[in-house]
């Protein structure tokens, strides 16, 4: 070959590094680990109690997986939730949609005003509501190890990842009989369809069909 060539030197498979006999383990359909992708009331609740006792920052882990139940919260939009977005003397949170979702404004109730009081005098001076003892924002991957890690503790027959909290929100919802375009909103949807996945899963339409 002409030392000036353009040409590319191509080079077997085989040759490449670090893939000689290995496999790459390929993952099952979500049906494989579970029976369903959301959580009961009571499950969540088992998750949070399970989550408090885990660990030297429970209360942070406990209170992250309560929001993100509460607001149908991301992976992503969770860590990216800063202090500025939170109004505790109004009782208000600016929810950011990601996904080219809407934002909107939540109300934060009782329970998660004492939460994130008390996080915040845990972790004073922190922009990041969810932070690591670095100072940093928790990462994507430490909470799916968190939420994973209290369905283990909390014994859950089956494997929890953090969007079953997004998804027992919806279902939650719908079974309380909120609108269903309500639903939309608070969740940030851009199409309706993906929010009438939770009024289908909804046993509340079903309850007149018998009367005994």
């Amino acid at each position: 070959m002409a030392p000036h060539s353009n040409a590319v030197l191509q080079f077997p498979v085989r040759h490449a590094p670090n893939i000689v006999n290995k496999r790459v383990p390929l993952r099952l359909k979500n049906a494989d680990y579970r029976s369903r992708e959301y959580l009961t009331e009571q499950e969540v609740e088992q998750l949070i109690a399970a989550a408090g006792r885990v660990g030297r920052h429970g209360h942070r882990d406990a209170t992250l997986i309560l929001l993100s139940y509460r607001h149908g919260l991301r992976v992503t939009e969770l860590v990216s939730l800063r202090w500025d977005q939170v109004d505790l003397k109004q009782g208000l949170m600016h929810v950011n949609r990601l996904k080219h979702g809407n934002p909107s404004v939540h109300p934060i109730r009782g329970p998660e005003l004492r939460a994130l009081r008390r996080l915040q005098r845990d972790y004073p001076m922190m922009p990041y509501v969810f932070s690591s003892e670095r100072k940093a924002p928790l990462t994507p991957d430490a909470i799916r190890k968190i939420v994973g890690r209290a369905g283990k503790e909390a014994k859950l027959p089956f494997s929890v990842h953090p969007h079953m909290l997004r998804h027992a929100c919806g279902y939650k919802l719908a079974q309380a009989g909120q609108d269903t375009r309500a639903i939309q909103h608070y969740l940030g949807h851009k199409n309706i369809q993906h929010t009438v996945r939770y009024t289908q899963l909804s046993p509340e339409r079903f309850k007149s069909f018998w009367k005994d």
